[in-house]
């Protein structure tokens, strides 16, 4: 049984060191207190309870990593690689 629950919207970018490519998700977080209080946050991206987006591990484009997670808006204002060559 719940005793409270707060609802927050945050956005992350994440960009996979293997191939570089970068998007951008946003997720309802849903911090929850039950009545012994302890404390739990669920995930929802898109009405889909989802896992947490810090413990994601794999690129959708190439299916590796490692994956670097940054603030919202990150990704559109990182260069491409190899940057060194631009």
């Amino acid at each position: 049984m719940e005793r409270d629950t707060e609802t927050v919207h945050e956005a992350y970018s994440f960009v996979c060191l293997h191939c570089g490519h970068g998007w951008e998700e946003e997720y309802e977080i849903r911090h929850t207190t039950d009545l012994a209080g302890h404390r739990r946050a669920d995930y929802f991206n898109r009405g889909l309870r989802v896992p947490s987006p810090l413990t994601r591990s794999d690129c959708p484009s190439c299916n590796r990593g490692p994956i670097r997670i940054l603030r919202p808006g990150r990704v559109k204002a990182t260069r491409t690689w190899p940057y060194y060559l631009a």
